[in-house]
């Protein structure tokens, strides 16, 4: 065979086994994808590891300012050199083992018996939303396999429109969709907990949003309050913080659920700092498990703070974080 047959004979090969452009994008695009989801869940179990459940910062989840509340741990209204809150462990109902600070005190009448429930006013039980109650993602960013492997595993969740502050072209209000999971066992945990202790559901998130949500959730109307973020404050360490006293002047029958611990910093002594939830643990059991056997042994108190100040010391926790607590003490019966 001559030299210029051999390279006709290359050159037709070579266009045969060219790759063909359009097969080409198509599988750089496939590859793109695959990766970025790796990537995605890559650091959805680099968080579960080190004990944040979910991405919270991440643009995929629910972030809107008019929305959600922006003062997680994990947010830029936290200190970013500050360790993430202790997860609150499985509840011991042991004794009263450790000393009381001196702005903690004990009930001035060792002769009352804690679980005589003829001489204790009932218990009020604020209980915040997002993170504690529900997770909430923007529907146009929630991913496919997120939300199916959500229903697989049993998750509840529902669909819901809610009215934003920002408004459209023709200047109407920008209704946004979003797609709420329930915490596992919330129905039955409001249903118990009404039954001993009234409900007061506070958040920080905008009426707009939280209102149909709270609909939702509490079908049977087992609030007795709703409040949004206009009841929050501001102070010099954090805003949207929840002043218990706008609640109930009696703070020794008052206790607060919260998976961020700031929104309590006015009253550190009533409060729970719970694990946060996400549509990633369609298992979690905080809310049956542990929440629901603490409060029931608070209801049975005349005074909730030094049983919460004996089990997770929050006035320590604060003042590690630049809060001093100048104006916790109190005395009996405020």
């Amino acid at each position: 065979m001559c030299e210029g047959e051999v390279m006709a004979e290359l050159a037709q090969a070579e266009v045969v086994f060219a790759p063909n452009s359009t097969t080409t994008n198509k599988t750089l695009t496939v590859w793109r994808a695959v990766l970025n989801w790796l990537t995605f869940f890559f650091q959805v179990l680099l968080q579960l590891l080190r004990g944040t459940p979910s991405l919270f910062t991440s643009p995929r989840f629910l972030s809107f300012s008019d929305l959600r509340p922006r003062f997680l741990l994990s947010s830029s209204s936290s200190s970013s050199s500050s360790p993430a809150f202790t997860p609150l462990p499985v509840v011991e109902l042991s004794h009263l083992d450790s000393p009381l600070p001196s702005h903690v005190s004990a009930n001035d009448d060792e002769d009352d018996n804690p679980h005589d429930q003829r001489s204790i006013e009932k218990l009020t039980v604020v209980l915040d939303l997002d993170e504690t109650l529900v997770s909430a993602f923007e529907t146009s960013s929630l991913p496919p396999m997120i939300l199916n492997q959500a229903k697989e595993a049993g998750l509840m969740c529902f669909e819901l429109e809610c009215v934003s502050l920002d408004k459209e072209c023709d200047g109407k209000p920008k209704v946004n969709h979003v797609t709420v999971f329930q915490r596992p066992g919330l129905k039955e945990f409001l249903k118990q907990i009404s039954e001993f202790a009234d409900l007061v559901l506070f958040t920080a998130g905008l009426e707009g949003y939280a209102r149909p949500l709270v609909d939702r959730i509490d079908i049977e109307n087992l609030f007795k309050l709703r409040l949004y973020r206009p009841s929050t404050i501001s102070t010099e360490y954090r805003e949207h913080v929840k002043d218990l006293s706008c609640i109930s002047r009696d703070l020794s029958r008052t206790v607060i659920v919260d998976n961020n611990p700031f929104s309590f910093l006015l009253q550190p002594l009533n409060g729970i700092p719970c694990v946060p939830f996400s549509a990633g643990q369609p298992h979690d059991e905080q809310l049956l498990e542990v929440l629901l056997p603490l409060l029931k042994h608070l209801s049975l108190q005349k005074d909730v703070r030094p049983i919460l100040y004996d089990r997770f010391h929050m006035p320590e926790w604060f003042e590690k974080h630049g809060i001093p607590a100048t104006n916790w003490t109190y005395t009996q019966g405020t």
